[in-house]
């Protein structure tokens, strides 16, 4: 499963705060000029920075330990954080007019309004009904399960199970019933949701916005409508790179399955390998386009090392161990690999002259599912804190590519916020969300085969054609089938919040967002009161996504740049950066900028460019793309 997040602490800027007492009301407001203005920014700045240490705890717990106790005190965090901010947002109007004001106060002035993807209503008994069904709708998803007999926890099973169903198993209705098992999640949230949007709104009008979707795409330093072009426009680069590998998938796809397959061009959800069918990774024995023609079997190696260290933790135990020993055994052995696939990602930033890490990292992370509790184990990266150096990730790691390709990610959150830590608070974020996803996804980009067999997660690589080709299909399985979807959600949302999409169409209208972007279908004939948005983290959440698919850009910019900075000739897909202290210190003088300028000029410091450019994408896809276009003459692309 393709986990790709940004803790909830970072999406609200965080989530909440405190008890600090408000300033008395005073009969005659200050005077609005230059000077007041970069007093105001000064509190700011001072008030967020002790504001955020409370609230990020609260979340925290609440997704590590999801009790109704942690749920109640998040929300009460939340409503007081909210509250806060609408307040300040509010103060920040009356600087509008200045026309002498800092840059610096100005941008700062500007990205308050920006600081939560959760407006505040400015009715009291709203907020606390908005942060109540926040944290519900969160604990709904951490705690979600599909159990076969509702009266029988035995036959149950969470999202981590059922997602390994699809991604090892090709038995079609097997897949299905998990497929179909964690897609009812979604049921019990659909009332929240639905209230939960109509608060969501009524907190955007409040701070002067037309819908919580305008709030949302004001964020990328350019007008929300052309914000909504420029997504169009990027996909429209894409897209026929999307459609030739849809087609070539599909048609080995139907040639396993036959019959079953639908006759209208799509491909059914559950037999792509991810309960999202954002990543067709596990496809990839499939759709191999010369099988072994490269090693690249990274799982087999990482079970082969975690074998080993349970193997070394049980003979410790002797002869004839207690079965509370063996379970031991077997959390120390998961624990012990879980750290070495966390340091084995270290090492790569380290080796481009990022510092290394705090201890306190690999003291205070969540690195597994825990044995005795629900908690929610979307990875995500945590700043627990603005300006200093507590900094954690919450993740249950098993020992796969996926995860292992996870951890690369986060460690791009985590790097991002040491670099722009002494900034300004209000600064500490990316130049927009999708520079913050897109930081681990440009290292994921450096794993070549050749720098796998050098850490010793592959064998010897092979240097020729096929093999490249190989390596391209499997990345391309990741990235590129991801692209529509990561277009999708906000797309969806976005109709929900300025009405376009009513509440009972929610479900529908999901459904043929997913056919008209992604080219696949429900195995599932819908019923009253589905909800498959509601099965998808950053729905119940409330995260934004767009993000997600601005990384998939982004990510391949920054890599074409950084590749160009350390010398590198020959095919773009054999690059990489490992060990470039050059190109090394030019990333990390990027991640510094924080959000403290425009991204656009953030951008082209590294880039050249100041616009988002898909060209770098095709650039690395040439030869696969020219391969797909090859293997599907004469089939019947697209989808109906």
């Amino acid at each position: 499963m393709k986990l790709r997040t940004l803790s909830l602490a970072l999406v609200f800027t965080l989530a909440v705060p405190t008890s600090f007492a408000e300033a008395p009301a005073t009969a005659d407001p200050p005077k609005a000029d230059r000077a007041s203005a970069h007093t105001f920014v000064e509190s700011i700045n001072t008030e967020l920075k002790a504001r955020y240490v409370e609230p990020t705890a609260a979340e925290w717990v609440a997704e590590t330990y999801i009790t109704d106790d942690s749920q109640m005190l998040t929300a009460r965090a939340n409503e007081r954080w909210l509250k806060w901010l609408s307040d300040e947002i509010g103060e920040a109007r009356r600087f509008d007019g200045i026309t002498d004001l800092d840059a610096k106060d100005r941008r700062a002035l500007e990205l308050l309004k920006l600081q939560t993807a959760m407006p505040a209503p400015k009715d009291p008994a709203h907020l606390a009904e908005l942060t109540r069904l926040a944290s519900r709708l969160t604990a709904a998803y951490g705690g979600g399960k599909y159990c076969t007999d509702d009266k029988d926890p035995e036959t149950c099973r969470n999202l981590d199970q059922l997602s390994a169903v699809l991604a090892n198993d090709r038995d079609w209705d097997r897949d299905l019933q998990a497929w179909a098992g964690w897609h009812r999640v979604g049921r019990g949230m659909l009332k929240d949701y639905q209230r939960f949007v109509e608060l969501l709104n009524e907190g955007a009008r409040d701070l002067g916005y037309g819908d919580a979707g305008v709030l949302w795409r004001s964020g990328y330093d350019m007008p929300p409508g052309e914000f909504v072009a420029e997504t169009d426009r990027l996909w429209g680069q894409v897209k026929p790179l999307y459609d030739d590998l849809q087609c070539y998938t599909r048609t080995k796809l139907a040639g396993k399955y036959k019959d079953r397959m639908p006759d209208d061009g799509t491909i059914p959800a559950h037999i792509t390998g991810n309960m999202w069918a954002q990543d067709w990774s596990a496809l990839y024995p499939l759709l191999e386009p010369y099988p072994g023609a490269a090693s690249l079997d990274v799982d087999a190696r990482l079970a082969a090392e975690r074998a080993q260290m349970l193997a070394g933790a049980q003979k410790d135990l002797g002869r004839q161990p207690a079965p509370l020993d063996l379970a031991r055994a077997e959390h120390d052995a998961s624990m012990k690999m879980a750290v070495a696939m966390v340091r084995r990602a270290e090492d790569f930033y380290t080796s481009i002259g990022f510092p290394a890490l705090p201890a306190s990292f690999y003291e205070k992370s969540m690195f597994l599912r825990p044995r005795d509790r629900d908690a929610l184990c979307h990875a995500s990266a945590w700043p627990m804190e603005l300006g200093g150096t507590d900094m954690r990730i919450k993740m249950c790691i098993n020992p796969t590519e996926e995860d292992q390709y996870v951890i690369y990610h986060e460690m791009g959150h985590i790097y991002y916020f040491l670099a722009y830590k002494d900034l300004w608070p209000i600064f500490q974020n990316g130049a927009n969300d999708g520079f913050h996803e897109a930081i681990g996804d440009t290292i994921r980009l450096n794993i070549t085969p050749a720098y796998l067999a050098q850490i010793g997660l592959a064998g010897k690589s092979g240097s020729d054609d096929k093999a490249a080709l190989n390596a391209q299909m499997k990345l391309a399985l990741e990235k590129v089938a991801f692209l529509p979807f990561g277009l999708l959600i906000d797309k969806w949302r976005w109709g929900v919040f300025d009405g376009s999409i009513a509440p009972q169409d929610y479900n529908a209208a999901w459904l043929k967002l997913r056919r008209e972007y992604q080219g696949l279908s429900s195995p599932v004939a819908p019923e009253p009161g589905d909800f498959q948005p509601g099965a998808k983290n950053h729905v119940p959440t409330n995260v934004p996504y767009m993000r997600y698919f601005l990384a998939d850009i982004l990510q391949f910019q920054f890599y074409r740049a950084l590749c160009e900075t350390a010398g590198h000739t020959g095919p773009l897909a054999a690059c990489s950066i490992y060990g470039n202290k050059e190109a090394g210190a030019k990333f990390w003088k990027m991640l510094g900028e924080g959000a403290s300028q425009p991204w656009q000029q953030t951008l082209k410091e590294l880039t050249g460019k100041e616009e988002m450019d898909a060209s770098a994408i095709l650039d690395y896809f040439a030869p696969l793309h020219a391969w797909l276009k090859q293997q599907n003459q004469g089939k019947e692309c697209g989808w109906r």
